[in-house]
């Protein structure tokens, strides 16, 4: 890889890393498969932003898709001892890692295929 493209390598990687992570913890915690596979996509829908323009299209997506706010409910489960406050946290850090691996990047307001990893 040259170094010119080193820093969307990392990102794709730091989305593995998130990605193993999340599944490791979600399973060691003892989750099972079922909320998982109905939840694993529940982050898209905030695509739905998009009938509204690209500008609110951008901003849903990227607000669901940032790692800020799953860290911030896995934490709160953490705390307040609430098990399926951090199993969706969980579920979220993992969606989130999932597309930075496959190259998806927060949205720019001028499309949805401009993001910060890579037009796709």
């Amino acid at each position: 890889m040259s170094l010119d493209r080193l820093p969307r390598g990392l990102l794709h990687v730091e989305g593995l890393a998130v990605l193993v992570a999340a599944l490791v913890l979600y399973f060691d915690a003892g989750h099972g498969w079922l909320l998982l596979v109905l939840l694993a996509l529940a982050p898209d829908l905030s695509m739905l932003g998009y009938l509204a323009g690209a500008r609110v299209g951008a901003l849903t997506y990227d607000v669901a898709h940032t790692y800020a706010l799953p860290v911030a409910l896995a934490v709160a489960g953490v705390v307040a001892e609430w098990s399926l406050g951090t199993q969706l946290a969980l579920i979220w850090l993992a969606h989130i890692g999932a597309d930075r691996l496959l190259g998806y990047g927060l949205k720019y307001p001028t499309g949805f295929k401009d993001t910060h990893l890579q037009r796709v």
